[in-house]
């Protein structure tokens, strides 16, 4: 049967790829990261070969379909549409642009569609305005450093280091397919200011984490967004490993309740284990029977198959009176490394339930395979805190031996 929006919109990423096939060769194939890819299955010279059509949603069905009769029309006059695809690249896809393009495509697979949207707003806003449609072999370091500099200008420093950086990497890719000689952004080093490390936001006195856990148990908006926001102290997750969490990933019932974090979701892209407190668990099973016929526990308002915005915590914070210099989403996890780490919890516990780096190998491997209990018990601690800080009474010392 040929495929439709709606059970385009249906299809749920599973353990391993799901191919839905239209017809006429057209599939979209769907990846256990969430990934929708069109390709299109034909025959050349005896042999199948596949063709990439673009990813969904930015190319809609009508569209794919488009592509698929282009490609077969082709196929009548005896062409190869990856051959004429390949031409066409050899006469237009030396440009930063094109090659720009190849490149978010390719590192899709592996980053996060936020980090790919990221880059994608950088180029687009910055970059491609003034140099998108030069070959790069043509482009001068001083014409990058202009574009450059108008990002610094606008008090952006971070912004126009992590654009050099994007396309350093883009010159690296360019290079390894023969359209490029060189990484041009060699010749900018010290040619932009460095960054300002700013520390997020973040309330770290007891006293008025109680007043932000109580202003958060009365937040009246959507039920979602309200869960979220209970949800996250307890966790302290980063903000996007928070919104994109599936329902696949959690085992509420299991006898010790844990969140497995699929590596490919992690800064540091290895598996996070979140060992789930009473507190946490409670307010799953509450949102269950409102998300659970989706993916994500926390979708978009409007569309159950895709994430909560990456707005949508600390926009709710700002309602609850907590402006940006005050709070944020990412602000939890400082707030619970300043507070565990006062009250004493073993620094290497707190830094491995924050998913922060552990050079040592040994010693990381170490960490997962045996601190998994430790962890457990200081988040149950973690949570019955809050929840002594929440009541008001007064500020409660968290207990270690819980």
């Amino acid at each position: 049967m040929p495929l439709t929006a709606e059970k385009i919109r249906a299809a749920a990423a599973t353990d391993k790829s799901l191919k839905l096939y239209d017809g006429g060769g057209l599939l979209l194939l769907v990846t256990p990261e969430g990934h929708r890819w069109w390709r299109l299955k034909y025959r050349f010279g005896g042999k199948e070969r596949s063709l990439s059509l673009g990813v969904y949603p930015d190319v809609p069905l009508s569209e794919a379909r488009d592509h698929r009769d282009d490609a077969k029309a082709l196929l009548r006059r005896g062409i190869d549409p990856s051959a004429a695809r390949q031409a066409k690249k050899i006469t237009q896809g030396d440009t930063l642009k094109a090659v720009a393009e190849e490149w978010l495509e390719l590192r899709g697979r592996t980053l996060s569609h936020v980090t790919i949207d990221k880059n994608r707003w950088m180029l687009t806003d910055y970059v491609f305005p003034r140099l998108g449609t030069k070959p790069m072999t043509a482009i001068k370091p001083p014409e990058l450093l202009a574009a450059l500099k108008v990002i610094e200008s606008r008090g952006l420093q971070e912004t126009a280091i992590r654009t050099k950086q994007c396309i350093s990497q883009i010159y690296r890719y360019a290079i390894s397919s023969g359209r490029a000689e060189r990484d041009i952004t060699a010749d900018l080093r010290g040619a932009l200011a460095p960054a300002t490390t700013k520390n997020r936001a973040a309330i770290t006195d007891p006293a008025q984490v109680g007043a932000l856990l109580r202003a958060i148990d009365g937040y009246i908006g959507q039920p979602v967004t309200h869960a979220a926001l209970r949800f996250a102290p307890l966790v302290f997750v980063r903000p996007g490993e928070l919104r994109a969490a599936r329902w696949t990933e959690f085992e509420l019932e299991a006898k010790e309740p844990v969140w497995r974090i699929p590596g490919q979701r992690m800064k540091m892209k290895e598996l996070h284990i979140v060992p789930l407190s009473t507190q946490a668990v409670a307010i799953l099973e509450a949102l269950q029977p409102l998300t659970g016929i989706g993916p994500y526990v926390f979708p978009s308002l409007r569309s159950r198959d895709r994430c909560m915005s990456e707005n949508t915590v600390n926009a709710a914070l700002r309602r609850l009176g907590y402006d940006k210099h005050t709070m944020t989403g990412h602000g939890f996890r400082a707030m619970a490394s300043t507070l565990l780490n006062e009250q004493g919890f073993a620094p290497d516990v707190i830094e491995l339930q924050l998913a922060h780096q552990e050079r040592n190998k040994v010693r990381a491997a170490y960490n997962r395979a045996q601190r998994l209990a430790e962890r457990r018990r200081m988040l149950q601690a973690w949570s019955d805190y809050l929840e002594g800080l929440k009541a008001g009474a007064k500020v409660v010392t968290l207990k270690r031996s819980a």
